[in-house]
This record gives structure tokens, sequence and C-alpha cells, in this order.
């Protein structure tokens, strides 16, 4: 797929693995929609990257909990940026959420950022992405492969994202390709110690964490590679075979 001067729409690029993506995209030559929610600081960061890369980019701010909002930040992306070629679904929240301790709102929270959202910016996206027979990559985790007892609801959120790419890959072929990449432990989260991350060293086959470099360069491939469509590619070091 050609990627040079044509436009992708990076959803959560702001901080973190988001603007790992949008970014790498910015190296391509592309054109970079930036969209945050609350990470306006992030966002300006990321552009002023994707600009040093060699790309374009401009931002847009959304709450994709809103139910409107999927659809209205596509139309503002073709709007303003004429076009749309590549969708990519980063945007998610990971909060912990012990099974017996987790309440209604945190759920419904979660499901409409984390699986809600890519489905109905999907859905919008389709008829741009395939007049520009273009692709979406999905940001999916290794919690949809694995159980976390601590984060239930984003496990079923991401293995959602899983059963949404291989539906989205079906009906959207042969114009638009969809694929997935669950990560594992490519940035802690910020709360997390020294000793968290020895422990996931100490259990991970290649003995080290991931960057969000490994997850960026994961999804040029996709988009490099023309035959490949509805599979989800876990980038893990290897977790997911340790036991």
């Amino acid at each position: 797929m050609e990627l040079r001067g044509r436009v992708a729409l990076v959803t959560g690029a702001g901080h973190r693995v988001g603007r790992a993506l949008a970014v790498a995209l910015g190296g391509r030559g592309m054109r970079v929609a930036v969209h945050y929610h609350g990470a306006a600081d992030g966002a300006h960061e990321t552009a002023r990257q994707i600009v040093a890369a060699g790309g374009q980019a401009e931002l847009f701010a959304a709450d994709l909990t809103a139910v409107p909002a999927p659809a209205e930040l596509i139309a503002g992306v073709v709007e303003r940026m004429h076009g749309l070629a590549v969708l990519v679904n980063s945007a998610a929240i990971m909060v912990r959420t012990p099974f017996g301790q987790t309440d209604p709102g945190t759920w419904d929270r979660i499901m409409a950022l984390n699986l809600r959202a890519p489905f109905l910016l999907s859905q919008a996206a389709a008829p741009h992405l395939r007049a520009a027979r273009g692709a979406i990559v999905n940001i999916s985790d290794l919690a949809a492969f694995e159980t976390w007892p601590g984060y239930v609801p984003h496990g079923i959120s991401k293995a959602g994202v899983v059963t949404l790419t291989r539906s989205l890959a079906s009906v959207l072929a042969p114009e638009v390709r969809v694929a997935a990449i669950a990560p594992g432990t490519v940035l802690l989260p910020d709360n997390w110690s020294v000793e968290d991350e020895e422990r996931l060293r100490r259990t991970t086959p290649l003995a080290r964490t991931g960057s969000p470099e490994d997850v960026s360069s994961t999804m040029l491939f996709i988009l490099d590679s023309d035959y490949l469509t509805g599979e989800t590619i876990i980038v893990d070091g290897g977790r997911h075979v340790r036991h």
C-alpha cells in the first residue's frame, strides 16, 4: 500500500503508543490526523514529531465515548484533509476493575472507548476507505488472549476488538484490509514499580519488555502487506507462549 501523501487518522495519538503510531506514519510521508481527548499538549508534541519525521499533521479533539463523536470525527477529518486512506484505532483506557468491584458506569466507559468507538469509527470511515482502497489497523491487547483477574472488562473489550477485526475484514473486502495488533508489555502503567518491570522481564521468553516502536513497526508491516487481512498479530516478547 502506497502511504506517501495520503491521509491517516490515529486515535489516541497524544501520548504513549498512539504517538509512536502517528509518528511512524509521518515518517512514511503521510498526512496524519492526530486525535486526542484531554491531552492537548501531548497532541501538539505528536504533531511536532510527525513534521520532524517528514509528514504533515492536523489536530482533532473528540471524546469518543460520546455516541455522535466517532462519526463527527471522521467527517471532520475528511472535510479538512480531503480524504482518508488509513484508520488506526488506538484510543483506549485500561482501568483496574477486579471482579466483584466493577460498577456499571466503569464497564460502560471501558466498552464505549475500547470497543464501541472503533466500530463506529470504522463504520463511518468505510465509504472513504473503500474509495481509497485503504486499511484499518486496530490495537487490541494481550489481555484478549489471557485471563487477567484485575482487568476483566478490559480483556473482554480487547477480545471484542479481535472479533471486530475479523468481522470488518470480511465485510469490507476486497477494497479495505483490516488487521489488529495485540501488544504485550510495551509501556508500563505510570504507577507500576521497578519491581513490577523486573518481574515481567523474568517471565517473558525474550527477557525484556518491549517499546512503542515494536508496535509501530508491526503496523507498518501490516500496511505494507497487501495480502494480509483479518489477522491479529501478537507483539509481546513471547509471553503468550510462556506456560
